[in-house]
């Protein structure tokens, strides 16, 4: 127990590095996005909230914070405090888990998390499904640098392919920080 701890805490701090956010601030990537003032924004795989928080900044709707990990959402409850954030909503648990119904989300920000989920065709359904009509789902992942690396990674490529096929329209790639890419995928129909 005490050795999975560790992994968590180094996981904390890469997500909350000062490194990680000269390379690509949240703001950076949140002024990529169409988001409007309105909007309603999933945060899937929340973890500290690093763009739940400043996401929530920008909009009069609800981030919802979504993330399996309970400790990590309470985090982003005490961050949501200190900055009194009051449109920040923390759901544990996965993607079932949100009191949601279909297209009632303008944005899904999913960030190095799409990778972890297999198989991934079923999960982007569900995110196509909660989309509104014209909504956008913002993907961002790292490239693997070789294919034979322990951790599970989804190239660039392969992603576009799952989006493709979930329904989802590839509006824009962008690549943020070496072996980062972002996708920007539009729910069309």
């Amino acid at each position: 127990m005490h050795h999975h701890h560790g992994r968590y805490k180094r996981k904390i701090s890469y997500l909350e590095s000062p490194k990680r956010r000269k390379e690509f601030s949240p703001e950076q990537l949140l002024n990529m996005i169409p988001i409007k003032e309105k909007d309603n924004i999933l945060d899937f795989g929340a973890g500290t909230g690093y763009f739940s928080i400043p996401a929530a900044k920008r909009i009069k709707g609800d981030v919802y914070a979504l993330d399996i990990d309970p400790s990590m959402l309470e985090i982003i409850k005490k961050k949501s405090r200190e900055e009194n954030q009051e449109n920040i909503i923390a759901v544990q648990g996965s993607i079932e888990a949100l009191p949601l119904g279909e297209g009632s989300v303008d944005v899904i920000i999913a960030s190095l998390v799409l990778h972890e989920i297999q198989p991934l065709a079923p999960l982007m359904q569900q995110m196509y499904t909660l989309l509104k009509k014209e909504g956008y789902l913002i993907c961002l992942e790292l490239e693997p640098k070789v294919s034979s690396e322990k951790v599970p990674r989804i190239n660039l490529e392969r992603m576009e392919v799952e989006l493709k096929e979930a329904g989802f329209q590839i509006s824009e790639k962008v690549f943020p920080a070496e072996s980062l890419y972002m996708l920007i995928a539009k729910k069309t129909d």
